[in-house]
């Protein structure tokens, strides 16, 4: 009798295994393609109806199983009962009487009846008040045994496994960023210059770009070199406007309109304009052929503290 209830529920068992069978078989041709161990979390997010689907096809065999398992000690219990029950076939016929439910949590719970509690009182006694010696419930020490096994696997994996997830790696990840985030800041801030706070720039690949600046806009009036043409000759110690970084620099910023030297505040930021006349400032003394005669008063840069990126850098 307990094959044919078993044939019973055979065929159902089977029918709500096969989209199971078909979503594993989606995922094992997933799981094909390289995956990226730092996808981990979106693996699983893509494959949730995968896992919800293979979690329900597995709780509605198990409940199938259970039904018949039921089904079949009701018709045994069902005939003993006929033939005349001893007790502990009455307790047994008894328990199989009891709903899915209320055998789910007498197992979660492992509750002694009350009945029963008098084998599990312990002997002391406070003020009229008994202690019982209950174990502990089942589904506590589950989900501890679960925690234990979670705290293995996750050690493992972000301390251990080398993964792109692990400690080391967010740490680098977000030392990456935060480096980022302060270039774009210093950048920022290079472009809140002006004529009251510019410095001299040292580093050559400002210098580099001032250079490029220069041979883009400057040479037409003050030669590739800076020996000097329409404009004057930038490689001599005679300023006409004043020879500090921020004289130079208000003067490539406000021009001289009068005599033919544009304003460049619209055509280039403040950070370009600290850069050309940081380079401005590395043709001093270097004596290019051709050189135009002074203009302007002598600039000694010694005499006022302020001295040129050649300076710095040959120092």
């Amino acid at each position: 009798m307990k094959d044919q209830h078993t044939k019973k529920f055979l065929l159902p068992a089977f029918l709500l295994a096969i989209p199971g069978i078909n979503w594993a078989q989606d995922a094992a041709a997933q799981a094909t393609q390289p995956v990226n161990s730092g996808d981990l979390l979106s693996l699983i997010y893509d494959n949730l109806f995968l896992i919800l689907g293979i979690i329900v096809v597995g709780i509605a065999i198990w409940v199938l199983y259970r039904t018949n398992e039921t089904l079949t000690k009701l018709y045994t219990y069902s005939i003993l009962q006929q033939q005349g029950l001893t007790p502990e076939t009455e307790e047994v016929f008894q328990r199989a009487k009891e709903s899915g439910w209320q055998r789910l949590m007498k197992r979660l719970t492992n509750r002694v009846p009350m009945a029963k509690e008098k084998e599990i009182l312990l002997d002391h006694n406070y003020d009229g008040i008994r202690e019982l010696d209950n174990v502990l419930p089942p589904w506590w020490l589950w989900m501890f045994y679960l925690t234990i096994g979670f705290a293995v696997v996750y050690m493992t994996y972000y301390h251990f496994s080398g993964s792109e997830w692990s400690s080391k790696k967010e740490y680098e990840m977000a030392m990456k960023e935060a480096k980022q985030q302060v270039a774009e800041y210093v950048a920022q801030q290079g472009n809140l210059v002006d004529e009251n706070t510019v410095t001299v720039r040292t580093d050559e690949t400002e210098l580099a770009q001032g250079k490029d600046i220069w041979m883009t806009n400057c040479v037409a009036c003050h030669g590739a070199n800076g020996e000097g043409g329409v404009g004057p000759n930038m490689t001599d110690k005679y300023w006409i406007h004043g020879g500090d970084i921020k004289s130079i620099f208000r003067t490539i910023k406000y021009g001289v309109p009068e005599k033919g030297m544009i304003s460049w505040q619209t055509q280039l930021s403040p950070a370009a304009m600290a850069d050309v006349a940081s380079y401005i400032l590395t043709l001093q003394g270097t004596n290019p052929p051709n050189g135009k005669e002074p203009q302007g008063d002598l600039y000694d840069p010694e005499s006022t503290g302020n001295a040129s990126p050649a300076d710095v850098i040959q120092n």
